[in-house]
C-alpha cells in the first residue's frame, strides 16, 4: 500500500484503507470521543465488509393500530437514496418486526445505496446475503412491519445509542462497530485516519521483524 499523500481521499479509497477503529482513533485525537454507539448492531449479511458512505436517515416508531397509509414514508426513504448513501433506520432497538428485507434492498441498491444500518430487526437475511448487500442490525425477525412499525420522518438528525447521525455525515460500519464522522471535521479526521493506517503498516512490519512492541511505540508513537 502506498504511503503517498493523495490530494483528495475519496469514498472508494476510504473503503480500501480505513476501518471503524481507525476513524474512532482519529476522532479521539480531534476531541470527538463519543461518535460510536455502544449498541449490539452487527453485520448480518457480509461479516467481513467495511461499509462506508453518507448517512441517509429514517426515523421509525412502533405502532399498535391499523396503518392508514402503510409503507408510505418507508418507500419514500428508499426511493430518495442516492449513490454512496447508507440508509440509517433509527428504530430505537425495537425488535417488533423485520423492518428491512429483500425487496427494500433491491430498490435502494438500484438507487446506488451501498448499505443499511438498522437499530432493530431485519428479515430475508439469506436472500440479502446472496445479493452481497451489507446490512447491519440487531438480529432477525420474520414479521412484516405493516401495522407494527412505520417511518415517521425522513432526512432528519436521528440518534443511535445517544450518538447523533445527521444526513450527509460520513458513516462507517464493520465487525468492530459503527462510527459517524460529523461533516465539520470530516476532512481532518479522514486524513488523520489515513495517515495512521499507513503508520500502522510500518509498525506492524517492524514488530514482525523482531522489534518489541514497546520499542515500536517509542519510535513511531502508534499502537
Amino acid at each position: 500500500m502506498s504511503s503517498s499523500q493523495p490530494e483528495r481521499i475519496t469514498l472508494s479509497m476510504m473503503r480500501e484503507v480505513l476501518s471503524v477503529p481507525l476513524l474512532c482513533d482519529a476522532l479521539d485525537a480531534a476531541g470527538y470521543p463519543n461518535q460510536s454507539p455502544r449498541l449490539p448492531i452487527f453485520p448480518l449479511t457480509m461479516p467481513q465488509t467495511t461499509l462506508i458512505g453518507r448517512c441517509r436517515t429514517s426515523l421509525w416508531a412502533d405502532m399498535a393500530h391499523t396503518d392508514p397509509r402503510p409503507y408510505e414514508l418507508e418507500l419514500q426513504a428508499v426511493d430518495s437514496c442516492s449513490p454512496d448513501d447508507v440508509l440509517i433506520c433509527a428504530a430505537g432497538g425495537s425488535m417488533r418486526s423485520g423492518i428491512w428485507g429483500e425487496l427494500l434492498t433491491t430498490a435502494c441498491r438500484n438507487a446506488g445505496c451501498v448499505g443499511v444500518i438498522v437499530d432493530g430487526a431485519v428479515r430475508d437475511i439469506a436472500k440479502m446475503r446472496t445479493m452481497q448487500f451489507p446490512v447491519f442490525g440487531r438480529g432477525p425477525c420474520p414479521l412484516d412491519s405493516r401495522d407494527r412499525q412505520r417511518v415517521i420522518d425522513l432526512n432528519v438528525t436521528v440518534e443511535l445509542g445517544g450518538v447523533r447521525f445527521c444526513p450527509g455525515d460520513l458513516v462507517a460500519a464493520d465487525e468492530d462497530g459503527i462510527v459517524v464522522v460529523p461533516q465539520q471535521v470530516e476532512e481532518s479526521v479522514v486524513r488523520s485516519a489515513w495517515n495512521k493506517a499507513h503508520a500502522e503498516n510500518v509498525v506492524r512490519d517492524a514488530i514482525r521483524g523482531g522489534m518489541s512492541a514497546a520499542q515500536a511505540f517509542e519510535t513511531w508513537g502508534v499502537l
